[in-house]
């Protein structure tokens, strides 16, 4: 099988178009392969079942949104995130926001000796709770405390990947599926960060492996994507390892070529929805002496198919 994926081309990225409507905010498309900006609106005030409309549209459509100059309140961040579904527990309870179970604090501040969020999340390629049997239809980061220089994210658009793919190795990769695993990499995240806790039997029963399709369909734009990710698929099903391993991997290559990726530079107060049925991201790393503190919600979504 190695000869038929061997060689995957490259075809022209294209970039949005600004949007223009009379409601009272602006949707304006990034000069990248995914991702719009979302100005003149707040959300510590009442959304409207038409401004709520937009909002989804958009994020079918561009994949990543920026909401900027967001001052909300944990729970109004809560609140927000609701509206497109019911929301995802993390297994990492040690890190919710006191108070608030749906949210996760992505923080690399330290409390009494101990981290109060999730230090080096986003260390690998992912897509958010890919090893859930109902994995996410998106996260809501919202940056409260951010360092002087580093702590950019990377998004890669994983429709683009499926779709640059050569016609041969789209055949083979259609009737496939993986398993994704919480605890694949894990361990070796532990070892460089011995904060980390180890996971209980309880925590560990919550996250046995599952699987799901290598190729998905998405629900509300019906364009195929990948959906394997580096830090959570763990082997394509039925292959032999080595097999596996080598298709993988040139999956991971591929899905992250500098023409798919959007990077983001944090500014304080920034919100970013992102839908992990389409984009995998990457964490860039932060200076050890400066603060870092971001809040996430996670969105269910519906088993892939």
């Amino acid at each position: 099988m190695s000869a038929v994926y061997a060689s995957l081309s490259s075809s022209p990225v294209p970039v949005g178009q600004p949007e223009s409507s009379a409601s009272p905010f602006v949707i304006r498309p990034l000069a990248a392969a995914l991702g719009a900006e979302v100005l003149d609106l707040n959300l510590d005030q009442p959304l409207s079942d038409e401004a709520f409309s937009r909002i989804r549209q958009a994020f079918s459509d561009h994949h990543v949104l920026v909401f900027r100059k967001q001052d909300i309140t944990p729970a109004q961040h809560v609140q927000f995130s609701r509206r497109f579904g019911p929301l995802q527990i993390h297994v990492l309870r040690q890190f919710q926001l006191p108070g608030h179970e749906e949210i996760l604090q992505i923080s690399n501040i330290r409390e009494n000796g101990k981290p109060i969020g999730l230090g080096d999340a986003g260390a690998f390629w992912h897509s958010d709770l890919s090893y859930k049997a109902v994995p996410s239809l998106g996260s809501l980061l919202h940056a409260r405390e951010l360092p002087d220089s580093g702590g950019d994210t990377h998004f890669a658009n994983m429709h683009l990947a499926w779709e640059t793919l050569p016609a041969s190795l789209q055949k083979v990769l259609l009737p496939l599926k993986a398993e994704h695993s919480y605890i694949k990499r894990y361990e070796e995240q532990r070892a460089k960060a011995p904060w980390r806790p180890a996971l209980t039997q309880a925590q560990l029963d919550e996250v046995r492996p599952v699987v799901h399709p290598v190729v998905t369909t998405h629900p509300d734009n019906g364009r195929k994507t990948l959906f394997v990710n580096e830090h959570f698929t763990s082997r394509i099903v039925g292959l032999p390892q080595d097999e596996s391993e080598d298709l993988l991997q040139q999956l991971f290559a591929h899905s992250v070529r500098p023409e798919f990726i959007y990077t983001h530079q944090w500014q304080k107060d920034d919100m970013v929805f992102w839908d992990n049925r389409s984009v995998i991201h990457l964490a860039g790393g932060t200076p050890d002496d400066q603060r870092r503190r971001l809040n996430r919600t996670t969105v269910e979504g519906t088993a892939p198919v």
